[in-house]
């Protein structure tokens, strides 16, 4: 038996993926960054920031890897497509 609820298993079905806690964190403080530097901001800066909005250590033992490494690696990713002209 599922311990999944029936939105969830209808989401499932349909291919829909919800973001991770750690996406949701990172662009979130992506978006608040952007807002305030207009001109752009440094990944790192945005990783270090949602790092640092979490509200305790448990929380930001979890995330090291999932906001720094993850992330990091999607955007090199995402970078590498676009420069071959590739779809996100």
């Amino acid at each position: 038996m599922s311990d999944l609820t029936a939105f969830e298993s209808l989401l499932r079905d349909g291919g829909v993926r919800l973001p991770s806690i750690w996406q949701a964190v990172f662009e979130e403080t992506q978006e608040q960054l952007f807002a305030a530097c207009p001109e752009g901001v440094d990944l790192m800066d945005v990783c270090r920031a949602a790092f640092d909005s979490l509200p305790d250590e448990k929380a930001r033992d979890e995330a090291m890897d999932a906001l720094f490494y993850g992330w990091w690696e999607n955007f090199q990713d995402r970078k590498a497509r676009d420069a071959w002209g590739g779809a996100s």
